[in-house]
């Protein structure tokens, strides 16, 4: 059985990742609606992978006796200045994650609950490799700056930079 502090700061990570998803999504609808078409695709296919993570997490809980708690998602923000807005967005928003996720592992080796800390370690090499990618599409945006051209070819190329990503993690 899973114990009280741990099961809530495991609802509380659900919320986190479905927020998480829905950031994603808005990122995408904007990055499309601008023509965006690589970066949009790359932004669904997170808000995808966001979802899992938040599925992963309720399956966890209910397969050790608790009860996963389905909160309401918060409305994201809609509108960026540019892709490298919405990068920078990315980027922070990973990093808080990664300390949520820092502060469950340090409660689970508190509360002595390994088998919680065992499965959250996955969410750990995961968040590495989240805000690995987002500074590396920061440095990229950075080389190009307001090169018109550079975007184009970037926006071309972001959906296979997100491949190679995950072939070397």
């Amino acid at each position: 059985m899973i114990k009280d502090k741990i099961l809530d700061a495991l609802n509380k990570q659900i919320k986190l990742e479905g927020d998480s998803s829905q950031l994603y999504l808005a990122m995408a609808s904007w990055a499309e609606v601008k023509g965006l078409e690589g970066s949009a695709n790359f932004l669904y296919a997170h808000a995808d992978e966001e979802r899992t993570h938040m599925l992963k997490l309720v399956k966890f809980i209910n397969e050790r006796g608790g009860k996963a708690f389905v909160p309401q998602i918060e409305e994201p923000k809609q509108d960026f200045a540019s892709l490298k807005d919405v990068f920078t967005a990315i980027l922070n928003h990973e990093i808080f994650v990664s300390e949520s996720i820092n502060d469950i592992v340090g409660l689970t080796l508190e509360e002595r609950d390994y088998t919680t800390h065992n499965f959250m370690q996955w969410y750990v090499s995961e968040q590495i490799e989240e805000e690995r990618l987002a500074r590396t599409i920061l440095d990229k945006l950075n080389m190009i700056g307001e090169d018109k051209g550079g975007l184009y070819l970037f926006d071309r190329d972001i959906v296979s930079m997100d491949v190679a990503a995950n072939t070397t993690a």
